[in-house]
């Protein structure tokens, strides 16, 4: 596992936890079974408030674990391993996901391939569904919406999208990172909690001089949304809150107020009469909430 091989740089593998032991389990028995020999592997237990992951410890010697008091979100979560990670590149994993055994050198040797290459993602497909694309690179963020769909998301797989190249933007659920982007860049900003912390770092990194890769020979499977539910408030919250948050610190002034426009006086009326219409109340106060704490920081 510590091998040292010169075409196999270090590669440091994080994921985090919260109150999931056996995804994070599922998530490591797959991990286990990869043919890259030179990789080191940090879980970060995000403040769980039984700290049940502990039980997996005695299974899985060649992990570190990392224990936080509080729920730091994906962004702090992750930079707790990020400020110990000694390889050359840092994979990010959500522990929902799991991974065929040659996954991973596809991505290094990408990101060997090119040093302005500091990012880059796998195709991406859904766990629990027959063939069918989460990701496959990503366009720019609309300046209108401040959302931008991912190529071929919930398309069957043919073959459509098996060509490697230059993207706008990764996925947060599986990223490969250059270690000199941690070093011009930074890492992710905690404040976000949750979504849109990693489009954020993207678009930071892309401003640095740094380019983004879309790596098509590489896949990985997500369980989608196994931390907060396929709907839940808290998703609500964070979605509208960091979305605008995105487009004020990563737009030009013009462009944030068209933005902010479209949003106030179009998805705020829209999105409370489907609230409405669907009986979904429990919405209606994080949606607001989340506008409104939008322009606080």
């Amino acid at each position: 596992m510590n091998s040292s091989f010169s075409t196999y740089p270090l590669v440091s593998v994080i994921t985090v936890n919260y109150n999931q032991p056996q995804v994070t389990r599922e998530f490591l028995d797959s991990f286990h079974q990869i043919t890259y020999p030179n990789y080191e592997v940090f879980v970060v237990d995000n403040g769980s408030p039984q700290h049940d992951v502990k039980s997996l410890e005695p299974d899985y010697p060649w992990v570190k674990f990392i224990y936080s008091k509080e729920n730091l979100g994906f962004a702090g979560g992750n930079n707790l391993a990020i400020n110990q990670a000694k390889g050359d590149f840092l994979l990010l994993l959500n522990n929902d996901t799991e991974v065929p055994k040659g996954f991973l050198e596809p991505l290094v040797k990408v990101m060997q391939s090119n040093p302005q290459i500091g990012m880059a993602s796998p195709k991406i497909k859904y766990f629990y569904e027959d063939n069918l694309i989460q990701y496959a690179g990503a366009p720019e963020i609309s300046v209108l919406t401040g959302r931008g769909e991912p190529y071929g998301k919930k398309q069957k797989d043919e073959g459509q999208y098996d060509k490697s190249g230059p993207t706008s933007y990764i996925h947060g659920a599986a990223v490969i990172v250059s270690k000199k982007v941690l070093e011009k860049t930074g890492s992710m900003h905690d404040d976000y909690f949750l979504y849109y912390e990693e489009l954020d770092w993207c678009k930071r990194c892309r401003n640095d001089g740094f380019l983004v890769w879309y790596v098509a020979e590489s896949m990985v499977l997500h369980k989608e949304s196994v931390s907060t539910g396929r709907n839940s408030p808290l998703k609500m919250f964070y979605l509208t809150r960091n979305r605008l948050w995105f487009m004020r610190r990563n737009f030009k002034v013009w462009q944030w107020l068209i933005g902010l426009g479209f949003f106030t006086f179009a998805s705020i009326p829209k999105n409370l009469l489907v609230f409405l219409k669907n009986r979904q109340f429990e919405y209606f106060k994080p949606f607001l909430n989340g506008y409104l704490q939008s322009f606080k920081s």
